[in-house]
């Protein structure tokens, strides 16, 4: 404060003593700031600026504070001479630093004529962005959508643009194609060819990424994120201006996404309405469903099979990204473009808690619904939920469909007890434990596998260890040397641990019944987690 830059500052908020150290000096001439802010900043502005603002005086100066602004000078306009109402008692609870200041520039100062170029710059990009949003919402009244607005920026702005889903999957892409290229093979990009959003503010801002930048902003419509709106260049060095450009256009691209869910809610509800009567087992006749699941392009005269995914519980998001459309319905929507080229004629619709996919059977189901997650999961980044897979045995005719769901769900849960989160499932491979899902008292299985695994119930490493021996040898049919094979043993140790198991559990080797009650005590093990 004693650099001389600021004429005759006057502290009116905030402990100058305790403030941060200021490393870079800044200035805003446009409401928008966002795109301009660094920490360490001491931001120059005026109240003629800061009357502008759209958001509450106090929600701005919390922006500043949670990105580490150093502090705030503002001088005071004759067309606005006090400081906007409530901003004092804003910045002093928040103990944020504001000045008031006498010039903005003063003459003579090493960095006036430096603050005085941004200052045009950041009027320049207002204007620029005006024109630009213009021109895009135009694009957007003729009825053009994401294609026609993401060719339309990266022409404007001279880069590689992509449009994408809030966890990275990719809508649409334009621009130069070598551009494209470089973009596909960069860090921007996983593996799987998705926006990493997974990363600190959700990839959003400016980045530099080994000499090539890339630019991201959220598309939000109605507080919800919807998606990005990415900028790629190396044929030039993106800047402050170009985010603020790019923000501009993200908005307009929310119009499209708005007009997008007014056009879809209706369908969407419906078909939804309808997927949940067949698996209530309330369709109607045969041919009724049929010729009303065609006019969705739901193809249900052919064998079917019932896919149900369920987001893994997880602890509350608690990001401060904005707010996401419902995780079910994001899921849903992620499934229906995944299968759409696989299988056009499915049916996929977002219930309350999970997706349900109707599609048809054949020989390679399973390795279908697999690569559909593998898809949909990506590399397991982008902020993306992992999710639980029941997949049920085909049926031919509508009326199965609701046995089929019940399945479906089974194969969900029980799947989900035996191998944890992101688990797939076909229900044919449950054995016993589709039985054994159906006992509601789950003290009396824990009871049972307790009394008959006895000390082998202990949650210690030499009972898992000897738990894991059972369980070989039941498998093998209690051949020793194959099981000694399988579990690296010399075939003396095993007769050994043979001869301790028979002392805790009784004779199974010669006893087929015990053995069957051995199994079943493991499997209710392996699907409750029973422990002492």
């Amino acid at each position: 404060m004693t650099s001389g830059l600021l004429l005759s500052p006057e502290v009116v908020a905030g402990d100058i003593e305790a403030a941060r150290d200021v490393s870079t000096v800044a200035v805003m001439a446009v409401p928008d700031i966002g795109p301009w802010l660094r920490p360490g900043q001491l931001l120059i502005t005026s109240t003629s600026v800061l009357s502008r603002l759209v958001e509450p005086i106090d929600a701005f100066l919390a922006r500043l504070d949670s990105r580490a602004v150093a502090g705030l000078a503002v001088r005071l306009d004759v067309a606005a001479p006090t400081l906007p109402a409530g901003m004092i008692d804003a910045a002093t609870q928040l103990g944020f630093p504001v000045v008031v200041v006498d010039e903005l520039f003063p003459s003579g100062h090493s960095f006036a004529g430096d603050l005085e170029e941004l200052w045009d710059r950041q009027v320049d990009a207002l204007f620029t962005a005006d024109r630009l949003r213009k021109m895009l919402v135009d694009l957007v009244m003729a009825g053009g959508g994401h294609a026609e607005l993401a060719a339309w920026v990266a022409s404007e702005m001279s880069g590689a643009v992509l449009i994408t889903t809030p966890d990275g999957r990719q809508l649409c892409h334009a621009g130069d194609e070598s551009e494209l290229r470089r973009l596909a093979a960069s860090p921007v990009l996983d593996s799987a060819g998705r926006g990493r959003t997974d990363s600190i503010d959700g990839g959003l801002g400016l980045r530099s990424l080994d000499g090539e930048y890339v630019v991201v902003s959220a598309i939000s419509a109605n507080g919800i994120d919807h998606g990005r709106l990415v900028l790629y260049s190396t044929e030039r060095t993106l800047s402050s201006d170009d985010l603020y450009l790019v923000e501009q256009a993200a908005t307009v691209c929310a119009l499209v996404v708005a007009r997008e869910l007014v056009v879809s809610s209706v369908e969407e509800k419906h078909r939804a309405n309808f997927l949940r009567d067949l698996l209530r087992g309330r369709g109607g006749e045969q041919e009724h469903v049929v010729a009303h699941a065609q006019t969705f392009g739901w193809d249900l005269d052919r064998p079917v099979v019932v896919v149900v995914i369920e987001p893994d519980p997880v602890v509350e998001d608690t990001s401060p990204l904005p707010t996401r459309m419902p995780l079910v319905d994001r899921q849903a929507r992620a499934f229906a473009d995944a299968v759409a080229a696989h299988d056009p004629g499915a049916a996929v619709a977002g219930l309350a808690t999970e997706t349900v996919i109707l599609m048809g059977s054949g020989t390679r189901t399973m390795n279908l619904v697999r690569e559909l997650v593998d898809y949909v999961r990506g590399d397991g980044g982008g902020g993306r939920r992992s999710f639980g897979v029941g997949v049920s045995r085909a049926t031919t005719t509508v009326d199965g469909i609701s046995a089929m769901y019940n399945q479906a769900k089974t194969a969900l849960k029980v799947g989900r007890q035996l191998s944890g989160v992101r688990a797939v499932t076909h229900f044919d491979e449950l054995g016993v434990c589709r039985l054994l899902s159906l006992v509601e008292d789950d003290s009396e299985l824990e009871s049972f596998a307790r009394e008959t695994l006895r000390n082998l119930t202990e949650d210690t490493v030499e009972a898992k260890d000897m738990r894991r021996t059972l369980e070989v040898l039941l498998a093998t049919n209690i051949n020793i040397a194959e099981t000694a094979r399988q579990l690296h043993f010399h075939y003396n140790t095993l007769r050994y641990r043979v001869t301790k198991l028979e002392k805790m559990l009784g004779p199974f080797t010669e006893n087929p019944g015990l053995r069957l009650d051995l199994s079943l005590a493991l499997k209710i093990i392996a699907m409750r987690g029973v422990n002492s």
